[in-house]
């Protein structure tokens, strides 16, 4: 069978950035080139993965000229590793881009025109933010076309990384991370070859068997470390070895949990977590906030990014004390006592009860006994009976998944008609979508775009509202 030709466009201008770390070029006909490993600025040659009636989809294969923003990759791993896809572009350039997405965003999609944008809140670490990270073991790690071109013997393919974009059985073995400080590094590559010359085995994720499935990181602002396995199968003394061996070499190990999980997926959230050390959670102060953050918990990864979003929609509520809050899609309740110091009493909605629990748990913690949370799905609990059986909400807090508001909810909020709503979102595309069905009811007043995740695409957004 004849091998399809690549087809190379070359010579092409690249002058944006667009969705999912993309950049923007144009071929000579006027047709739209969406390049993958691009910089705007570039000029490059590149290789039709997809051809569409209005675009194609495009991967670079040669740089003809740099882009002035265009920088060297701190890591080896980029362009293979999928996650920080613009490294390779100036952190101030990545904020330009960002600012100009979420305005582009809420002005097409949105159909608003006249609000401010205040400047984007850069990080001020662009590396090693991550306060959790997740890693996957493998008998037969990725080999990259160089390792494969090398005709080197690669007897051993155990791995320890993540998996490669696309390909949920292939991972590739991590050398060097700069998402999550020492001693991330230092733990993962430990662990590996531990495991390597101790003979445990990699799980085989096509077979589905093994024993060394996950391992997962999380730490504190204090430098205190979390780390959690999961094994396909129980061996008790090679599990044991394994342990020790790191609790005697990390000191800054403060919890070492585990849990058995056989099933088709790596989800922990239906498993029995073991504690083999410590307490099995690890504790976090927020501006004077405790919070208990254990291994299934959902907690910000970017800690002082974090911290400074919830300071600004607190800003952007600007409560003077009497007000009544309703904060949707409330989580473990975090922005809801963030806010509660200021407040009259907030009331929270979520739809897992595990996340409820833990926010009740914190709000108790922190002797906050003016808020109330509610467990159920967003669209069926904030309904007309919830709105008549509850006090009317002052201020309206909102920071829903990247699916954005289901529209029953957007009409729920219509009812309400809180005087003040600040919309805290992952997607500004969705949050613009939402934007647009409360346009003749609220004003836009003004957006905060804040830069959670340094060199990637990603960036939150929060938007002030006010009734008309």
């Amino acid at each position: 069978m004849r091998k399809k030709k690549d087809v190379i466009l070359e010579n092409i201008k690249l002058f944006g950035a667009g969705a999912k770390g993309i950049a923007i070029g144009k071929t000579e006909e006027g047709k739209t080139v969406l390049v993958s490993g691009g910089v705007p600025g570039d000029t490059v040659n590149a290789r039709v993965k997809k051809s569409k009636s209005k675009y194609f989809e495009a991967e670079t294969v040669q740089v003809i000229a740099k882009s002035p923003f265009r920088v060297e990759p701190r890591c080896i791993h980029f362009g293979t590793c999928g996650g920080c896809k613009w490294q390779n572009m100036s952190y101030e350039k990545q904020l330009d881009f960002k600012q100009e997405e979420v305005y582009n965003n809420i002005k097409r999609i949105g159909g608003i025109d006249d609000f401010e944008t205040v400047p984007i809140l850069g990080a001020e670490e662009q590396y090693f933010y991550r306060n959790k990270m997740e890693f996957s073991f493998s008998n037969a790690k990725w080999l990259t076309q160089y390792e494969i071109s090398s005709e080197e013997n690669f007897g051993n393919r155990d791995a320890l990384g993540f998996h490669i974009p696309g390909m949920w059985s292939k991972i590739l073995d991590l050398k060097e991370c700069f998402l999550q400080e020492d001693p991330s590094n230092a733990i993962r590559l430990a662990v590996k070859n531990f495991s390597v010359e101790n003979g445990l085995d990699f799980f085989d994720v096509r077979n589905q068997e093994g024993f060394l499935r996950t391992l997962m990181m999380r730490q504190n602002s204090k430098g205190e470390w979390m780390v959690l396995f999961q094994l396909y199968r129980e061996e008790k003394a090679n599990r044991e070895a394994l342990f020790q061996y790191l609790l005697e070499k990390f000191p800054q190990i403060k919890t070492l949990v585990y849990a058995i999980n056989p099933k088709q997926n790596d989800s922990i959230y239906d498993l029995n977590v073991n504690v083999y050390f410590g307490e099995g959670f690890l504790m976090e102060e927020m501006d004077g906030l405790k919070f208990k953050i254990g291994p299934k918990s959902f907690f910000q990864t970017n800690y002082k990014q974090a911290l400074e979003l919830y300071r600004k929609t607190l800003e952007f509520a600007d409560l003077k004390g009497d007000e009544v809050v309703y904060d949707l899609y409330t989580g473990t309740g975090t922005i809801a006592q963030y806010v509660a110091r200021n407040a009259k009493h907030v009331i929270g909605i979520e739809s897992v009860q595990e996340a409820i629990d833990a926010a009740i748990e914190h709000a108790e913690l922190n002797g906050l006994t003016n808020t109330t949370f509610y467990c159920g799905d967003m669209k069926n609990v904030f309904n007309d009976e919830f709105l008549e059986n509850h006090p009317k909400a002052d201020v309206l807090i909102t920071d829903p998944p990247r699916d954005g508001m289901h529209q029953k909810v957007v009409e729920q909020i219509l009812k309400l008609a809180p005087e003040k709503v600040v919309y805290v979102s992952c997607n500004s595309a969705t949050q613009a979508r939402d934007l647009a069905l409360m346009k003749d009811h609220y004003t836009l007043v003004k957006i905060l775009p804040v830069d959670m995740f340094p060199q990637t695409h990603h960036v939150e957004n929060i938007a002030l509202l006010i009734k008309k």
